[in-house]
Parts: structure tokens; C-alpha cells; sequence
């Protein structure tokens, strides 16, 4: 009998648990587990799957505790982020709202209430959903991640942080341990948008978008997509489109259509191939359109 069915308030999978106080300390207990801990930073995604035992981790590590990853850093060239950092933190942030209001207002749509004072950046980047509306706005933003691990950090663009469904470049003796969004120049326009089946679902296609206007054309054209390929992407061949050339509604059509040629979507439980692939022009031209008022583009 699956046990799920029943109480999914029980984690029917025995593991051993430790709570690292300073980061040192946890990268030592990865280094002593010899990559068989899996960090908890949230829980929300990860509490699910062992709940439903599609994750079946032999240690769990806990590092909630540790006080010098949950930050939100203005400097003078970019915003850097702990990765510990609760979603509710980001959507209430003066600092998130003043310069990147895309990703507040995508951390706001994230579960409900609850699940935002729980869920964190960090989690939300590892689960590597490909409809994470985190992971899509931060890529739009064109961020980058700090891996650390025993014997150092690396860091690397967001792009090639994401492999596919639930897979991502952090090695098992590694933990994210910071995002760095950069800053953006004055005439900068940003938009997110989505359509899911309820409020709190995961999207069935979600879009976000980024556009510089200077002198009334297009300085910098970036349009991230989810839940329409393996991992959130960016629509490379539409963004060319934009750059360089004065935003028309028929260069928005021409560039929400060339955006849906890229998607690669799968038909799933949530929606058809077919669907994403007619919503995902629907949301890039609504999304380019908003981005653009909001860069001081004329009507």
C-alpha cells in the first residue's frame, strides 16, 4: 500500500540529518559524507519528493542554520544574492524592487504566502525545474551562480548552470553559495508573465523578458522561456531580432513567433506540446510589449 495515499505528512525513508552552523562546516560534512548529503535550503521541493520517495537521500543536510548565506547586496555593479535567501525576503526587498522589479514581482506569484517564507533562491535554482518562474527571470537577467566546494569556487553564467530536468552543474561536494544578478543601465524595461492551471501551480509556460530602449530602438533585447524545453532557455534567434531595430507590433509578432519555433516543449500532465507552443507566442508578444512600456517605448 503506498503509505502517500494515506499520511503525506510521513517520510517513509530512513536518512541521518546534520546542521552545519558556518559554511566551512558544511563543506567539510560534504566532503566527510563523500557526496551521498543532499542540502536543504527550503524544503519545499525536497520534503515533496522524499514525501513521495522520487528522492531517497541518505543524509540530509541542513543548512538553513547557517546565518552568512541569506543576504540581499546592492553593490555598485550588480546585486548579490545568498542562496538561503527566502523568496518572501526577495519579493519585499526595497533593493529587488528598485532594481530588478521583474524578479520581485516573479517571487511574488511563487506557492502561497507560506511557501514563500520557506522556499529560497537557492532551492529554487538546484530543483532546476524547468518552469521555475526563479530560475526563468534570473536567467533573463542574465545572472551567474558561485559553486563552492572544499577545494575552492567556481563560478559560471546561469546558462550553463542548468543540464535538464533536475540536473544542474553543482557537484555533489558542492554547494551554491551566491547569485550575482548585474546591474542594469537607466531605459531598461523588464516583464514576466505566465499561465498555469491555478495560482499556485507550476506554469504551464512562463515568459520573461528584458529590453534597453535608447533613442527609440532596441540596445539589448534578452527573452528567457519555461516549461517549454528540458531546462529554461533563452530564445536566442527572436532576441536578434529585437536588437538593433525600433519595436513595431509587427516585429513583436515576427519575434514572438520566431520565440515559439525555438520552444521545444513536451506534452505532460499540465498541458500539450501544441498548447505551450501557441501560448508561448501569446505570452512574448504581451510580455515584449509590457517590457518595452515600461522602457520608455512609445505606444
Amino acid at each position: 500500500m503506498d503509505i502517500n495515499r494515506i499520511n503525506t505528512r510521513l517520510i517513509p525513508i530512513s536518512f541521518d540529518y546534520a546542521e552545519p552552523r558556518t559554511l566551512d562546516e558544511a563543506l567539510q560534512m560534504l566532503e566527510g559524507f563523500g557526496g551521498r548529503a543532499v542540502a536543504l535550503a527550503g524544503g519545499t521541493d525536497l520534503l515533496v519528493k522524499m514525501k513521495q520517495r522520487s528522492a531517497e537521500p541518505k543524509v540530509i543536510l541542513n543548512i538553513k542554520r547557517i546565518p552568512s548565506l541569506s543576504y540581499i547586496r546592492d553593490g555598485t555593479r550588480s546585486m548579490r544574492i545568498g542562496p538561503t535567501t527566502r523568496m518572501g525576503d526577495i519579493e519585499r526587498s526595497p533593493a529587488v524592487a528598485r532594481r530588478f522589479p521583474v524578479l520581485a514581482e516573479a517571487a511574488s506569484v511563487i506557492g502561497s504566502v507560506q511557501v514563500r517564507n520557506m522556499a529560497t533562491i537557492g532551492g529554487n535554482l538546484c530543483n532546476a525545474s524547468p518552469a521555475a518562474d526563479g530560475s526563468l527571470v534570473l536567467l533573463a537577467l542574465d545572472s551567474s551562480v558561485k559553486l563552492t566546494g572544499s577545494e575552492g569556487s567556481r563560478e559560471m553564467p546561469l546558462s550553463s548552470f542548468f543540464l535538464g530536468p533536475g540536473r544542474t552543474a553543482l557537484g555533489p561536494r558542492e554547494l551554491l553559495t551566491e547569485i550575482t544578478v548585474p546591474h542594469l543601465p537607466e531605459g531598461t524595461g523588464m516583464a514576466f508573465s505566465r499561465v498555469t492551471r491555478t495560482d499556485m501551480d507550476l506554469a504551464k509556460v512562463n515568459v520573461a523578458v528584458v529590453l534597453h530602449v535608447r533613442s527609440g530602438g532596441v540596445t539589448l533585447a534578452r527573452i528567457a522561456l519555461g516549461a517549454v524545453a528540458p531546462t529554461p532557455m533563452r530564445a536566442i534567434k527572436a532576441e536578434g531580432q529585437l536588437a538593433g531595430s525600433r519595436l513595431t507590433r509587427s516585429l513583436i509578432e515576427e519575434a514572438a513567433a520566431t520565440a515559439a519555433g525555438e520552444a521545444r516543449p513536451i506534452s505532460d500532465i499540465r498541458s500539450s506540446a501544441e498548447y505551450r507552443k501557441e501560448v508561448t507566442a501569446v505570452l512574448v508578444r504581451r510580455t515584449l510589449a509590457l517590457a518595452w512600456k515600461r522602457a520608455g517605448g512609445s505606444d
